[in-house]
C-alpha cells in the first residue's frame, strides 16, 4: 500500500495527538489520581501507533507501544503517578516529537531509542516487582466486575462511540443491579433514565431499551454511556435511586470497541482527495443522528486544506488587488460614472474576499503557546525553581506567517524569565514571596495589532547593573549611564553581546538571545518593548501587526519617488515650519506636542539633494514609546498595498522592508520605520 499520499495528514494528526499528550501528562503531574486523564493520554498513544504502524514507521510505533505498557498500568492502578515516572514518559514524547519531525522534514523517522525504551521497561517491571501485593489485591477487585463481554457493538454505535471519543467525551460501561424485591421494574428505568438526563447519553443497553422498558429483564443489565462527568458522580446518581442495589461504571477506550490493530498491519486508510490535494477528515454520525435526529445526512461543516493552496489563493488575491488598483486610477482619469459606479461594487467583493482569505490564514497563537508548559517544567527542574506558567488568550488568532516566526523569540524571552528573572524558593522566601514564582504569558488583540505579554514576578531588573555590562562592553560611557531613563537603560538589554548573568550557564549568560528577539520582533513589522519594578518582576509586551501581506499605508513622496509607509507605524501627519527645527548634539530635533522627537529627512536617508522649504510635510512614526520625524516632499494618501520581498539579491537593505505594485505599474518601496527610529 503507498502512504505517501496520507503523508501530510499523518504528521498533523501525529502533531495533534502528541499535543494532547503533553497537556493531558502536565494535567495529570498535578491532579496524580485522576485516571480518567490517564485514559486520554492512553487513547492518544494508542491512536498514534496505530497510525506509525500504518504507515511502516517502525521505531515510532515500538516507542509508543512501550508508552502505552507504562499508561496501561498507570490506569489499572497498578503504578502510582510520582514526578520520575513522568520524567521519562516526558522524556519519551520528546523522542517521539523529535520522529515526527524528522519524518515532516523527509526522513525515516529512526531515532536510537534503546534507552529510553529501556528506561520505560525498568518502570512497567517495578509494577511487579514493588507493588505486587497491592496489584493482587487489586486484581481481586477487578475481576469482580469485569467489563460485560456479552456487549457487542456493530458499526454504528462503534463510530458514534469513536466520534464521542474524539469530541471529548468518556465512554462508560454501566453495570446496574436492581433487588430482587424490586416491584414495578419499568418505573425504575425510567427513574434512571430521568436521572440521567443532562448528564449522560445512553448509545447502547443490554437488553435493549425497549426492553428494559417493557420489563423484559431479570434484575441486571448494562449500559454504554458516553459523559463529560466522572463515574463517582454517574454512580451516585444512579445509586440514589430506591432498589438500585449495585451500580459499578467502568472507562472504556477506544481499543475496548474492536481488536486492536498489530504493528504493521494497515488499519482504514483517511479519506484524502489526492488530485485536489485537500485533506478531509472521516465524518462520523453525530449524537443527534444517534438519537434518530431527522437529518440523517450531516455534511462535514470542515475540511483540512493544504496551506500551499491557501498561500497561492493569497498570491492570486494579490494580484487582483493591484488590478483593482489600476482600474481605480484609469477610472477616475476617465471621469466615467459608470465605470466609477461598478468599481465601487467591485472594490465592496473584493474587500469581503479579502477579509474571508485573511481570515482562513488566521491561526491561535496557542499553537505556539503549547510548547511552553513542559519546556517551563523542564527548565524549573533543572535550576531548582518551582514556577507556575499561566497563559491565558491561546485562542487569539494571529497571521500564520507571523506565528510561524514568533515561536524562538517566546522561547528566549521565557527562558530569561525562568533564569533571569524569577528566584530560587528560598530567596523568595526571605523576601516574603511564595516559594513558586508566576510567569505569565498572555496575548489579546489591540485594534490590528495582537499584542503578547511575557510577566514575571521575580527579582526585577537591576539597572545599576545592566549600565555597568553596557558600560564594560563599550555600549555607553559611564556619564550616560548616569543620566539615561530606565526605558533606555532596559532597551540596552536587546543589544547584542549584553548579558547581565553572572555566570554562563545551559540557559543564559552568552549574550546571545534578547538581541536576536528584537531583530526578529521588527523583521515581523512589530515592536519590543520592557517594563520592571525591582524586586516585584518584569513585563516584556510585543506589539506584532494582524497579517504581514496587505496592510494599509501612507504613500509620500521625495525627489520623484513615491513610498509607502505602514499606517500601523504612524502617529499623525503634520506641517514643521523650518523656524521650529533645532539642533541638538548634531541632531536636528522640533518640540512636538510637548516632546522633542528627533527630525530624520528621508532626501537625506535616501541619498537626494536637500531642498529648503520654509514649511515641510513630515509623517510622525512611533516605535514603542520612541516618536521620530519623517520629512518628506509631499503627502500622496492612503492606500492599500500588497507587500512584496525585494528578492534574495537585495537583502539588508537600510530602512527598506519590501515594495509594492502600484495602480500606475511603478514600484514603490515600503519604508521601514522601526529602523529609522532609534
Amino acid at each position: 500500500m503507498s502512504t505517501n499520499q496520507y503523508m501530510d495528514l499523518f504528521i498533523e494528526e501525529s502533531e495533534e495527538h502528541l499535543q494532547a499528550v503533553n497537556t493531558n501528562l502536565l494535567a495529570l503531574e498535578k491532579d496524580p489520581e485522576n485516571l480518567p486523564i490517564v485514559n486520554e493520554i492512553f487513547r492518544s498513544a494508542h491512536t498514534l501507533k496505530g497510525m506509525a504502524a500504518t504507515m511502516g514507521f517502525e521505531d515510532l510505533t515500538k516507542l509508543t507501544h512501550q508508552m502505552e505498557n507504562v499508561l496501561d498500568a498507570i490506569r489499572n492502578e497498578q503504578l502510582k503517578v510520582t514526578t520520575d515516572i513522568l520524567n521519562v514518559v516526558f522524556d519519551a514524547v520528546e523522542f517521539l516529537e523529535k520522529m515526527i519531525i524528522d519524518i515532516s522534514q523527509g526522513g525515516d523517522g529512526k531515532e536510537d531509542i534503546i534507552a529510553i525504551v529501556s528506561e520505560l521497561e525498568k518502570v512497567e517491571n517495578g509494577v511487579a516487582d514493588e507493588l505486587a501485593a497491592p496489584a493482587n489485591s487489586l486484581q481481586e477487585e477487578t475481576t469482580a466486575s469485569p467489563l460485560n463481554k456479552d456487549v457487542v457493538y456493530d458499526d454504528y454505535v462503534q463510530n458514534v462511540l469513536i466520534q464521542a471519543f474524539e469530541e471529548g467525551y468518556f465512554v462508560y460501561q454501566a453495570s446496574i443491579t436492581l433487588r430482587e424485591d424490586c416491584v414495578l421494574k419499568r418505573a425504575r428505568i425510567f427513574m434512571i433514565l430521568e436521572a440521567l438526563e443532562g448528564k449522560a447519553e445512553i448509545i447502547h443497553a443490554l437488553p435493549s431499551v425497549e426492553d428494559l422498558e417493557e420489563e423484559k429483564f431479570d434484575f441486571d443489565f448494562t449500559m454504554t454511556l458516553t459523559s463529560k462527568e466522572s463515574t463517582e458522580e454517574l454512580e451516585e446518581t444512579i445509586g440514589r435511586i430506591s432498589e438500585v442495589e449495585k451500580v459499578t461504571i467502568q472507562s472504556l477506550l477506544e481499543a475496548d470497541l474492536a481488536p486492536s490493530e498489530e504493528p504493521g498491519q494497515p488499519s482504514p486508510s483517511p479519506a484524502v482527495d489526492a488530485d485536489a490535494g485537500t485533506e478531509e477528515k472521516v465524518e462520523r454520525p453525530t449524537k443527534e443522528e444517534s438519537k434518530g435526529s431527522k437529518s440523517s445526512n450531516i455534511a462535514s461543516k470542515s475540511i483540512r486544506v493544504n496551506i500551499d493552496r491557501i498561500d497561492q489563493l493569497m498570491r492570486s488575491f494579490e494580484e487582483l488587488l493591484i488590478y483593482r488598483g489600476r482600474l481605480e486610477q484609469l477610472a477616475k482619469e476617465s471621469d466615467n460614472k459608470e465605470n466609477i459606479e461598478t468599481l465601487e461594487k467591485m472594490t465592496r467583493v473584493s474587500n469581503d474576499l479579502q477579509n474571508l482569505i485573511l481570515s482562513m490564514r488566521m491561526v491561535p497563537v496557542e499553537r505556539v503557546f503549547n510548547r511552553f508548559p513542559r519546556m517551563v517544567r523542564s527548565l524549573a527542574q533543572e535550576m531548582g525553581k518551582h514556577i507556575n506558567l499561566k497563559i491565558t488568550g491561546a485562542d487569539t488568532e494571529l497571521d500564520r506567517t507571523v506565528v510561524d516566526q514568533i515561536g524562538d523569540p517566546l522561547v528566549h524571552l521565557i527562558r530569561n524569565s525562568v533564569d533571569h528573572g524569577l528566584e530560587l524558593p528560598d530567596v523568595r522566601l526571605e523576601r516574603n514571596k511564595p516559594a513558586t514564582g508566576v510567569i505569565q504569558l498572555r496575548a489579546y488583540h489591540s485594534g490590528n495589532h495582537v499584542m503578547i505579554e511575557i510577566e514575571d514576578d521575580g527579582a526585577g531588573i537591576d539597572r545599576d547593573k545592566v549600565v555597568q555590562k553596557a558600560v564594560s562592553s563599550g555600549l555607553i560611557s559611564k556619564e550616560e549611564g548616569e543620566q539615561l531613563p530606565n526605558s533606555e537603560v532596559y532597551d540596552l538589554l536587546f543589544s547584542s553581546g549584553l548579558s547581565t548573568a553572572d555566570q554562563i550557564s545551559n540557559v543564559s549568560g552568552r549574550g546571545v538571545g534578547l538581541d536576536v528577539v528584537k531583530t526578529t520582533i521588527e523583521s515581523l513589522g512589530g515592536a519590543i518593548t520592557v517594563t520592571s519594578t525591582p524586586g516585584e518582576g518584569s513585563l516584556f509586551t510585543i506589539e506584532l501587526p494582524l497579517t504581514l501581506s496587505i496592510i494599509l499605508a501612507l504613500l509620500v513622496k521625495v525627489e520623484e519617488e513615491t513610498y509607502a509607509i505602514s499606517l500601523s507605524s504612524i502617529k499623525e501627519t503634520t506641517i514643521i515650519p523650518k523656524s521650529s527645527i533645532r539642533k541638538v548634539h548634531e541632531q536636528k530635533v522640533v518640540n512636538f506636542r510637548d516632546s522633542v522627537i528627533p527630525i530624520i529627512s528621508l532626501r537625506e536617508t535616501f541619498g537626494f539633494p536637500e531642498e529648503e522649504q520654509e514649511e515641510c510635510p513630515a509623517v510622525i512614526v512611533q516605535k514603542g514609546d520612541k516618536q521620530a520625524a519623517l520629512l518628506v516632499d509631499s503627502l500622496i494618501g492612503q492606500e492599500e498595498i500588497v507587500i512584496k520581498s525585494l528578492g534574495e539579491f537585495l537583502t539588508n537593505v537600510f530602512a527598506i522592508s519590501g515594495a509594492t505594485i502600484l495602480g500606475d505599474g511603478k514600484v514603490a518601496l515600503i519604508i521601514d520605520s522601526n529602523a529609522l527610529v532609534s
